[in-house]
């Protein structure tokens, strides 16, 4: 059976993308193919580097306007996208591309603190002040809505009452951590 290669998409400093890259090392069945970047200035291109990692950096109108990013995916053998705080919202022929086998990771119980405008510390500032006591993070299938795909998984953390947005962050960043890459690896075994 062959191999099934992944482009991580992300925006910023790509601990995640870091997370996913280490677990896939020496996988016998999935391997890291490319990082897709937005942010020619973004800390994923040097976590990229380090694990001698295809980097490939795009703007809007290679995303949107032509098929650039589309040919690049093709031209590296992509099978499964995954967005690992990646905050564009991807173009409508590329789902369709890759319909079924891209997904994401938020990091709130979908569909609490999801759509355009909540991703990061902003996510994690809206929590604290409803003063929810739960949040988490949802992974799901990527459609052409923000985190508006099926559910793929859940899990949650407790907020505490005195708990800063920093405090949530570093919860979920541990549940992401943890449970992204084996959610990836189950879902692209099931597909």
């Amino acid at each position: 059976m062959p191999k099934s290669r992944i482009a991580i998409f992300a925006s910023g400093n790509g601990t995640n993308a870091e997370a996913i890259i280490t677990y896939f090392q020496g996988h016998p069945a999935i391997s890291v193919g490319a990082i897709f970047c937005n942010n020619p200035k973004a800390f994923v291109l040097e976590r990229a580097r380090k694990h001698n990692i295809r980097a490939v950096i795009f703007d809007r109108k290679m995303l949107y306007d032509s098929t650039d990013v589309l040919d690049f995916l093709n031209g590296l053998a992509i099978t499964h996208v995954i967005l690992a705080g990646f905050l564009w919202l991807l173009p409508e022929d590329l789902v369709r591309r890759y319909q079924s086998r891209i997904i994401n990771i938020h990091p709130a119980l979908l569909p609490k603190y999801g759509g355009k405008g909540m991703y990061g510390m902003r996510v994690h500032e809206a929590v604290v002040a409803s003063g929810d006591r739960e949040t988490g993070i949802t992974i799901h299938e990527v459609t052409t809505d923000y985190d508006d795909g099926p559910v793929i998984f859940k899990a949650a953390c407790e907020v505490r009452p005195d708990d800063s947005p920093d405090v949530v962050a570093g919860r979920v960043h541990h549940l992401e951590h943890i449970h992204y890459p084996r959610v990836i690896e189950k879902w692209i075994n099931n597909t």
